[in-house]
Formats: structure tokens, sequence, C-alpha cells
């Protein structure tokens, strides 16, 4: 049984900071592309970071320079370092995984964590 487990989220001011933890377990999780997508509240759910089995890294505009993603295979371990955090990046954050960044949305997800960007 695969299992995608999100941690990390939580209440953080403007300008703050927060890691996401994403721990796989059931998959050779060094074999497979990892993202995070975030859906705020009324909107759809949007990939914002994505490392391949490679190491190769994408961002959406919206964060890049902020946010930061890695990953650590020894551990079955995806990361999302968030800095300078606003409060448009309120959502929740959900981690993903598949053979490839192109085909991965249909395949394994995590539970999601809340973030909220408030003072």
């Amino acid at each position: 049984q695969v299992q995608l487990v999100e941690s990390g989220g939580g209440l953080v001011q403007p300008g703050g900071s927060l890691r996401l933890s994403c721990t796989a377990s059931g998959i050779i999780f060094r074999r497979h592309a990892t993202g995070w997508y975030r859906q705020a509240a009324g909107k759809q759910r949007d990939l914002i970071a994505s490392i391949d089995t490679d190491g190769i890294t994408n961002y959406d505009d919206s964060v890049k320079g902020r946010f930061t993603i890695s990953r650590d295979n020894a551990k079955n371990t995806v990361y999302l370092q968030m800095n300078s955090l606003k409060p448009e990046d309120t959502a929740v954050y959900f981690c993903n995984a598949g053979p490839s960044i192109a085909t991965m949305r249909i395949h394994y997800w995590g539970q999601g964590t809340q973030v909220t960007v408030s003072s």
C-alpha cells in the first residue's frame, strides 16, 4: 500500500518560514518524481514545485525565489522550504509522486497539510 504523509504545516506570520515534509512508503521513492501542489479555498489545485529523479527542479512563478523543493532518497522524503511567506500562500499543500512529472498527478497523493499565513 502506497502512502504519502505530509507534515510541517501550521500558522505563520507574513514574512515567516515553514518547512513541509512528505515521507513515502510502499514505493521505490528514488524512481519517482515528486511535487508539491496547493489548493486555496474555492480554487483549483496547482503544481507549485517539482523535482524529478535526477534532482532537476521547477517552480511556479508565484513561489520562485521563495520556496525550495528538495529530496532525500535515503529517507524517502521530499521537502518544501517556504520562506518570505505571504497571506496569498495560505492553502492546503499536497505532496504528489509518480513515475514522471508529466504523469504524477494521476498517481499518489498525500492527505494535505494546512498552511495559514496571517498576522
